[in-house]
């Protein structure tokens, strides 16, 4: 059986290009609604960040991680831009980049 940080890098890595999700979103799929911290706190450990593009995680707002562990938050911003995700002061707009968990 997978532990809760292997669940979550699982539906991570199932984000689409160019989406988002958010902390809480991924904690449901993986299989508990509580984790949203817990889903944090595996971002933040990712062991392979190649493979697992938690940069495609962002708060409930929309906002990117102010502890973005992999070259802070105008990074995660980077590489979001790169794919073609916008910001609106300093926000992804869910309604358009929120990935639908399929």
């Amino acid at each position: 059986m997978k532990n809760s940080f292997e669940r979550i890098y699982d539906v991570v890595k199932r984000i689409p290009r160019g989406r988002v999700a958010t902390y809480g979103q991924i904690a449901m799929l993986a299989g508990n609604p509580r984790w949203s911290r817990v889903v944090g706190y595996a971002l933040h450990v990712n062991p392979d960040p190649e493979n697992i593009p938690c940069y495609r995680v962002v708060n409930r707002l929309g906002e990117p991680s102010r502890a973005f562990a992999f070259g802070g938050i105008n990074e995660q911003i980077l590489l979001l831009q790169n794919e073609g995700v916008e910001f609106t002061d300093g926000r992804v707009d869910l309604r358009k980049y929120l990935w639908d968990g399929r």
